[in-house]
């Protein structure tokens, strides 16, 4: 018997792939190599052409959630499932960035198999959007952990968690006025929230969806709104006075309130769509997800240095370089997977 497969997941999928691109090629524009922020005139415009895509990560992660808890197979099944379909690809790609590298960066046949060597520290080489995969694997470690609680807990207790998990969001606010709050200081890094902190909020937001639903229609187009009002008005204000991109970027950090907010009212409205019939291209885009995220920035440094300041605004380029570089790794990962075993090195 065929089973039923909901078709929203797949077109949030496809838009969390596209705003990881889409937050990628921006990034190019404002960040300069040494990590300083660059005052240009396109600077401003990236703040709301960028700060949507802030929700790309938080999305996968509830799309993980809404599938993954509780948790349905013994913890060893589970976890020898989940690290065979994830550390393979990973350390594949790892090692396939630090050849690249040699090409791309001009490192040194040394710095190449160092890069190597240091994939079991962190990331074997310096390709930034592979922390991720360190985030996604400590969210299965807790799988089995969770799920125990989760299969008895009530609607009323994991609202409660969740309440708390949303006041850990407004630290990066309460952090510009005190530093140091709830029992922090320099030798204590685990203050009185710090369990309830991080992404393991959105992966119970995606199980809460899935269980219990996620607000109506017109309350969900409110949080996206005012969650991406909030995202561009505090990158803009901090903009003049930001040295470092990451001093503008308070808002854009992954677990804020207003991203979170974007995230949920992203997820309802997508989960609200009448999509009651395959539509095999988007099935498949997302089916490949994981493969296109591991191997987009080989494809997207291409289209940059091919396209970046030749189309006149970024209101042009950085839409059209995402969804070119989408389609093209898409394409090539759809030629890799005919290659035999790929399932276990390419992630798709």
């Amino acid at each position: 018997m065929k089973t039923s497969r909901n078709y929203p997941l797949d077109v949030l999928r496809v838009l969390a792939c596209l705003l990881v691109i889409w937050q990628h090629a921006s990034e190019h524009y404002y960040i300069m190599y040494d990590g300083h922020l660059s005052h240009e005139s396109s600077t401003t415009i990236i703040a709301f052409l960028n700060s949507l895509s802030r929700c790309s990560v938080p999305l996968f992660v509830m799309i993980s959630g809404y599938f993954l808890l509780p948790m349905k197979d013994s913890a060893t099944l589970f976890l020898r499932k989940r690290l065979t379909r994830i550390l393979g690809p990973f350390i594949v790609w790892c090692v396939g960035y630090a050849i690249y590298y040699v090409f791309y960066w001009h490192h040194s046949l040394g710095q190449c198999l160092r890069n190597i060597a240091h994939i079991p520290v962190n990331y074997g080489t310096e390709v930034g959007h592979l922390w991720y995969v360190y985030m996604l694997l400590g969210l299965y470690l807790l799988v089995p952990v969770l799920s125990p609680w989760l299969r008895q807990c009530s609607r009323h207790q994991l609202q409660g968690y969740l309440g708390l998990w949303g006041l850990t969001t407004l630290l990066p606010y309460v952090h510009l006025l005190f530093p140091e709050v709830l029992g922090e200081c320099f030798w204590n890094q685990s203050p009185m929230l710090y369990y309830y902190n991080g992404f393991v909020g959105y992966l119970l937001l995606g199980h809460y969806a899935r269980r219990y639903g996620l607000p109506a229609a017109l309350p969900s187009l409110a949080l996206l709104l005012v969650g991406y009002a909030v995202t561009c008005l505090v990158f803009y204000l901090r903009i003049d006075g930001a040295t470092w991109a990451s001093e503008a970027e308070l808002s854009w950090e992954f677990c804020s309130a207003n991203v979170a907010m974007m995230a949920v009212g992203i997820f309802s409205l997508v989960q609200r769509l009448s999509v009651k019939r395959e539509h095999r291209l988007l099935t498949d885009i997302a089916l490949t997800s994981y493969a296109i995220y591991l191997a987009h920035i080989i494809v997207l440094n291409f289209f940059l240095d091919s396209l970046a300041g030749r189309l006149g605004t970024v209101l042009l380029e950085i839409p059209l370089i995402s969804l070119l570089t989408l389609a093209v790794t898409y394409l090539l990962v759809k030629l890799l997977s005919r290659l035999p075993r790929s399932k276990y090195w390419l992630g798709a």
